[in-house]
């Protein structure tokens, strides 16, 4: 094994592998595990001001978990972008310590494909059941209480499963939709290493073009693989918070809410997405 400690200020682990922008982290004896560019990796947060990093093979250079974790953002400066406002406050102020994470582009448009009406556990059960089915296995030290881990499918593999395979993963529908954007990716019509190199709507318009894929799974994309801070993808629970924290009791139209979001939350909105998103899901229910 390899261990390593990263120092932090304002990071609040738990919360930031938990709400919903990434399906694979297990919680295990105190800490947090899951495969991250092919390793298996246990995150442990000891302190406020430290987390700890276990692999099961060595590594010298820690920079690809570091970039995953984002630890080189300034969260204070990020939240110094955000407009004064009420809702925002609350919803910062709850959600102190979340984070942002810049997860492998390729897994993160197959979750979210997989995402599209279900909830984080299911979610979750559906990218362990695929990767189990379509994954290479990984070493993972003999601590480790899961059975096995296995890598992400690649989009070569998942590109050559046939759609009854995918549907065992109980994807129903989406398999259709995970297999043609496997195909597309995999035959380079859809170069995702590209799209950081481009303008937002550009990169949405590509991803747009995927089967499966509509305005909220490409934001999702976008903001939590591609480094669009911007990106601000709206579900049921970002429209709802909207709704309800800046136009309570006064119909508004979704393409008004996204016109709202693109103007008033700044160059992190997808930042304060998240922490609406949260804020509306974990927040104290009055009596």
């Amino acid at each position: 094994m390899c261990q390593t400690a990263f120092p932090v200020r304002h990071y609040d682990l738990a919360a930031t592998l938990t709400c919903g922008q990434a399906f694979r982290w297990q919680s295990v004896g105190g800490g947090w595990e899951a495969v991250i560019h092919g390793r298996w990796v246990r995150l442990e947060q000891q302190a406020p001001a430290a987390i700890s990093a276990t692999v099961a093979e060595p590594v010298t250079d820690w920079r690809w978990l570091r970039a995953y974790l984002r630890l080189e953002d300034d969260l204070a400066a990020l939240l110094a972008t955000f407009p004064d406002d009420p809702p925002l406050r609350a919803a910062a102020a709850h959600c102190r310590g979340l984070r942002l994470l810049r997860q492998e582009p390729w897994e993160c448009l197959a979750s979210f494909i997989l995402s599209s009406t279900k909830q984080i556990a299911q979610i979750r059960q559906c990218v362990e059941l695929l990767c189990a089915r379509f994954g290479e296995p990984v070493p993972a030290p003999g601590g480790s209480t899961a059975p096995q881990w296995f890598t992400f499918p690649t989009p070569e593999r998942l590109a050559a499963a046939n759609e009854t395979e995918l549907r065992a993963c109980k994807l129903g529908f989406r398999a259709q939709y995970l297999r043609a954007t496997a195909r597309r990716v995999a035959d380079g019509k859809l170069d995702l290493a590209a799209l950081p190199t481009l303008p937002l709507m550009e990169a949405r318009a590509a991803l747009l073009v995927c089967p499966g894929v509509g305005r909220k799974i490409a934001d999702c994309v976008l903001l939590f693989a591609l480094g669009f801070d911007a990106a601000f993808p709206i579900d049921v629970w970002v429209e709802r918070a909207l709704r309800e924290l800046y136009f309570p009791r006064r119909r508004v139209r979704r393409a008004r809410l996204e016109h709202f979001a693109a103007r008033h939350f700044g160059p992190h909105a997808g930042l304060a997405q998240q922490y609406l998103f949260h804020y509306l899901r974990t927040r104290p229910q009055p009596r």
